[in-house]
């Protein structure tokens, strides 16, 4: 039986895919916890390594999408397949451990339920990127009218159902944790958070946060979402 499913979309991450796998599985002492990884339209070798990587480890399932449509559907298309009681995402460019989800899980397990929505809460980040989150999370909680703290920090964990129950309304881009987060809010879920050591990403550049430019694009498509969220409301 499968507790809890972990799913990792990646997108160019062919240098951290073997150290995320050999860190994860050095720590991985149980059997009912399975991770998926999905290969979101890489155009580098990240392909090649999940096909030779998946034959060494038995708790990986690979998924591989033709093109990047957006962060939200890597995860979605992830969490689809998962068989797990409780359903996890979180990140592949080794900023953040994908044991934290376990860590996370393990935690709370005594108040394990439906209503459960577990979250991390990152430390250790650049002064700058701190200030930028604080200033995201002020306007996200004044316009949404629910206090919402470092919406992007990963892991996150829900139970299967809550997923299922939101799934067809999610957004296929960053705003999908912005997404769940305020749903968790709104539905009044048993929302827990704990630390978690946020690192210097080792290979590439970020997807969005890459400089100035690619960052106020960020901001932008968070406030037209943002906005479209609070007119449903």
């Amino acid at each position: 039986m499968i507790n809890l499913s972990i799913v990792i979309p990646c997108f160019n991450e062919s240098q951290s895919i073997s150290i995320l796998l050999k860190n994860f599985s050095n720590k991985l002492k149980r059997n009912d916890v399975e991770l998926i990884i999905v290969n979101n339209g890489s155009t580098d070798a990240t392909e090649k390594k999940l096909s030779v990587l998946s034959k060494k480890y038995n708790f990986l399932k690979t998924i591989k999408i033709k093109k990047n449509i957006g962060y939200g559907n890597g995860i979605l298309q992830g969490l689809k397949v998962a068989k797990g009681t409780y359903v996890s995402w979180t990140h592949a460019d080794l900023q953040t451990d994908p044991y934290d989800a376990i860590f996370g899980f393990e935690k709370y397990k005594e108040k394990l339920s439906e209503k459960i929505f577990i979250k991390g809460k990152r430390v250790g980040r650049p002064i700058n990127d701190t200030f930028f989150t604080i200033g995201m999370s002020f306007f996200e909680t004044i316009l949404l009218n629910k206090f919402l703290w470092d919406i992007n920090a990963q892991p996150n964990i829900v139970h299967r159902n809550f997923f299922k129950k939101l799934s067809k309304y999610a957004p296929l881009d960053f705003s999908f944790d912005l997404f769940f987060l305020y749903n968790a809010k709104k539905e009044n879920l048993n929302i827990n958070r704990f630390p978690v050591n946020f690192h210097k990403r080792k290979f590439g550049l970020s997807h969005w946060n890459k400089d100035f430019k690619n960052k106020m694009k960020f901001i932008k498509r968070t406030i037209k979402y943002s906005i479209e969220l609070k007119q449903k409301l």
